[in-house]
C-alpha cells in the first residue's frame, strides 16, 4: 500500500472512532460539583434553619456540598422564578412551601407555572400553625373563644402577619369553618403581632408553632388549639382544632424539593433517595423538632399530588375571603 493510501487509511480510522460514542463519557457521574438549594425565605427562619438541616445530610450522601442561597421575596417569587429558569441538571434546586401554593391564588400572573414548571423531588416536614391566646386571658379553649365570638358578633379580634400569608388565611378558614363573625387584624410581622398578642391589643392569634414554643415555655402565651389533624408532640396536652370542637379543619405549613422542569428522572430519584435518607437521621429529626418541624419524606409523585391540592384549597379560601389577586 502506497504511503498516501495508509494515511488516509489512518486518517478515515481515526474519524470513525471520534464519532463513535465514548461509554465513559457518555455516562458522567453525578453530582460532580456543589448544588444550589435556593431557599426564597431569609436566614434563621423555619425555611431557611430545615434547609440548612437536611442539605447538611444529603451533602454526606451525594458527596458533594449543597450550598444555600437565600433569595426572599413576597409569595417565594423571586427565589422560585430563579430555579424554574435554571439549567435543569440537577445542581439548582428549590426549597419549595406551601408558600408556592398560595401564590397561585394571591397573584394574577407569575413569572412560572408552579405545576409544569417544577421536577417535586420530595417532602421534607411539615410544620403546624396554633391558636393563641395571652399567657393571662380569660379565654381557656376554642370554645370559650367561640362562645365570645358568638355572644358579641364583630367584637372578637384576630391577630396574623400579613394579608394572604398562610397565618392569615388560616383565620380566614377559622372564621369559615365556625361561622363566625370576627376582625382579622394583620400585622407586619411575627414580632409585631406577638408584642400585639402579649400588650392585649387582640384577643387571639394564629401564628406557626415553632418559632412560639419558647414563648410557651415562658407561659407568656397560651395555645388553644393546633392546626393540623394531630397533636405536637411537644405539646401532647393541647388539642387539635378537630378536637377542639372546629370541623373540617386541618392546616400544615410543608417545606419539600423541587428542581427544574425537564431535570433527568434519574437525577430526581438520586435527590429523593438522599433526602430520604437524610430525613431518617435521628440528628436530623431532633433538629427539625426543636424547630416544631415533623421530618417526612416521600416520593415526587407524592409531592405533586400534595402541591395540586394545596394549590386548589388556598384558591378556595382565597376566594371566599374575597382576597383580590394583585
Amino acid at each position: 500500500m502506497k504511503l498516501h493510501q495508509t494515511r488516509r487509511a489512518l486518517l478515515a480510522a481515526l474519524l470513525l472512532g471520534a464519532a463513535l460514542p465514548a461509554p465513559a463519557q457518555a455516562q458522567r457521574p453525578w453530582p460532580e460539583r456543589p448544588i444550589t438549594l435556593v431557599v426564597p425565605f431569609g436566614p434563621g427562619g423555619i425555611a431557611d434553619l430545615t434547609a440548612r438541616s437536611v442539605a447538611q445530610a444529603m451533602s454526606a450522601a451525594l458527596k458533594v456540598p449543597m450550598i444555600i442561597d437565600n433569595k426572599p421575596s413576597a409569595g417565594s417569587i423571586v427565589g422560585s422564578a430563579a430555579v424554574a429558569q435554571a439549567a435543569p441538571d440537577g445542581y439548582t434546586l428549590l426549597l419549595m412551601s406551601n408558600a408556592n401554593a398560595v401564590s397561585a391564588g394571591l397573584f394574577k400572573k407569575l413569572p412560572f407555572d408552579v405545576q409544569k414548571d417544577f421536577a417535586p423531588v420530595g417532602l421534607l416536614g411539615v410544620f403546624d400553625l396554633a391558636l393563641f391566646v395571652n399567657g393571662d386571658a380569660k379565654l381557656k379553649s376554642v370554645r370559650e373563644l367561640l362562645d365570645q365570638a358568638r355572644a358579641q358578633p364583630g367584637k372578637l379580634t384576630l391577630g396574623t402577619i400579613a394579608v394572604g400569608s398562610t397565618q392569615n388565611l388560616s383565620a380566614e378558614l377559622f372564621k369559615s369553618r365556625t361561622g363566625i363573625d370576627a376582625l382579622i387584624v394583620p400585622y407586619k410581622s411575627s414580632p409585631a403581632l406577638l408584642t400585639a398578642l402579649r400588650a392585649g391589643e387582640i384577643d387571639a392569634a394564629f401564628e406557626i408553632l415553632g418559632p412560639m414554643l419558647p414563648q410557651l415555655q415562658a407561659k407568656a402565651v397560651r395555645a388553644l388549639a393546633v392546626s393540623s389533624d394531630r397533636r405536637f408532640a411537644a405539646l401532647p396536652d393541647v388539642p387539635t382544632m378537630r378536637e377542639a370542637g372546629v370541623a373540617d379543619y386541618n392546616v400544615a405549613s410543608w417545606n419539600a424539593l423541587a428542581a427544574p422542569a425537564k431535570t433527568p428522572a434519574a437525577v430526581i430519584n438520586q435527590l429523593n433517595a438522599a433526602a430520604n435518607e437524610a430525613l431518617k437521621s435521628p440528628a436530623v429529626q431532633q433538629r427539625l423538632l426543636a424547630l416544631g418541624v415533623r421530618a417526612q419524606g416521600g416520593t415526587p409523585q407524592q409531592l405533586q399530588a400534595l402541591l395540586a391540592a394545596e394549590i386548589r384549597h388556598w384558591g378556595e379560601v382565597i376566594r371566599a375571603a374575597k382576597i383580590e389577586p394583585e
